[in-house]
């Protein structure tokens, strides 16, 4: 087990703040007060200072992008040493458990530098924005999240100045935070208290296509006024002030909930291409609203480029592609191997896979839709292929279920194991260990 390489999705997201935010009024300045102290009989000045107060958008970076202050390279250095420690963690759990994986002076396995992702400003292909209480009071504000729920001090912030986030996004954005602010219905921030409207989800391609999904809380409302302000919303970003975002598709979904699958609230299509396309590594992919894709087109190329050259795959090896999303991971690979066998359990990202498959005009791949717990452990169990067999997993934060986790260890066709991870000291480090 290795984790040999790290992409890094740049995280300098954030300009230096302008001349204008360095001229604060007198509240937001340094407080510098001087006292006497006492030492060794004589009186000393003593200087104490309180840090300036942040404006709400350097809160906004802390909170999504804490290392934006850094230039790129140094940000690439942080996460390298955050890797370090990652893996010198991962040796004393291991020693704990009777494993001595590390020698003196050494990691438990090589780490190389990260790779840096070709694209640093802009990057993100998604982005979810709520709806809730502004800086200025304002309970129609769509932004990002400062504080936590648990301490009860969120406030949204607009996400004008973050800059992994391309201008499509904030466009869409600011034009939903408009139509919602012009609706009699209020927004949706405690479900227990009312209000309908909630977050919104902006999805882009390179293609130049370009997904809105909102999510409304239905409440008490009946089928008639619901009819009503998916018309209303409809009309805002075709013929209204939002018709400037030029959106090849518009998706609104009624959930009750925190997050709805399609197969528990479906997503209704109430303007343009039920699809949208990307293009990536010479392969065309369709994404429905719901299906997985790496946030970083061109981070997700170099991504792949390294799992292809680490899963050291021949003309007869098997590639196992569990987590696969819409197939990229294994479409991308289907070339160098004699088959590809994926598993997620987004029934409508299997369809986007076979159709992108399909599309792409590869027939070595087959998919299976399903969680991965109860998929995984039935199809290797009754594995007698002779072909060494190569499995790629990308799970969600969550990790892999142990079951899965199980029946990768009791396969013994399995040659090599690649284990991609968006956050390895998480629920990943635990599946390291099983």
């Amino acid at each position: 087990m290795a984790l040999s390489r790290v992409l890094g999705p740049p995280r300098r997201h954030l300009r230096p703040p302008p001349l204008a935010l360095l001229r604060l009024p007198p509240r937001h300045r340094s407080l510098v007060t001087t006292t006497a102290a006492t030492w060794g009989g004589k009186k000393k000045a003593r200087v104490s200072c309180s840090l300036p107060e942040l404006s709400w958008e350097e809160r906004l970076a802390n909170a999504v992008t804490p290392l934006w202050r850094l230039p790129y390279q140094e940000q690439l250095q942080v996460k390298y040493e955050n890797q370090r420690k990652i893996l010198q963690t991962l040796a004393s759990h291991l020693e704990e458990l009777g494993i001595d994986a590390q020698k003196p002076g050494e990691l438990c396995c090589p780490l190389q530098p990260v790779v840096p992702s070709p694209i640093i400003n802009g990057y993100r292909n998604k982005s979810t924005f709520s709806v809730n209480r502004g800086p200025d009071g304002n309970p129609k504000t769509v932004g990002l999240y400062v504080g936590t729920g648990r301490e009860r001090n969120i406030v949204c912030v607009k996400a004008n100045h973050v800059e992994n986030i391309p201008s499509k996004h904030k466009q869409v954005a600011q034009c939903y935070e408009e139509f919602i602010c012009h609706s009699p219905l209020d927004s949706c921030i405690l479900f227990h208290q009312g209000g309908h409207w909630r977050e919104l989800v902006v999805r882009t391609t390179s293609c130049g296509h370009t997904m809105a999904i909102v999510t409304f809380h239905p409440q008490q409302l009946g089928q008639e006024e619901l009819a009503t302000q998916k018309a209303l919303l409809k009309e805002f970003f075709t013929r209204g002030a939002g018709a400037v975002c030029d959106l090849t598709s518009l998706y609104f979904q009624e959930s009750t909930m925190t997050r709805c699958s399609h197969e528990q609230s479906p997503y209704q299509l109430l303007h343009g291409a039920p699809h949208i396309f990307e293009e990536l590594l010479g392969l065309k992919f369709r994404i429905s609203p719901d299906a997985f894709f790496q946030v970083n087109t061109a981070g997700a190329e170099v991504l792949y480029q390294a799992v292809g050259e680490l899963c050291q795959a021949t003309g007869d090896t098997v590639l196992l592609d569990i987590c696969c999303g819409t197939g990229t991971i294994g479409l991308s690979l289907a070339h160098r191997v004699s088959k590809v066998i994926g598993v997620e359990v987004v029934e409508k990202a299997i369809e986007d896979a076979e159709w992108n498959a399909a599309f792409n005009g590869i027939s070595n791949c087959e998919f299976h839709s399903g969680k991965a717990e109860a998929v995984l452990p039935q199809l290797l169990a009754s594995w007698e292929d002779a072909r060494p067999l190569v499995a790629v997993v990308n799970p969600s934060r969550a990790g892999l279920h142990y079951r899965v986790v199980r029946a990768i260890r009791n396969c013994r066709s399995i040659r090599r194991l690649l284990y991609i991870s968006c956050k390895p000291e998480g629920e990943a480090m635990r599946n390291f260990l099983e």
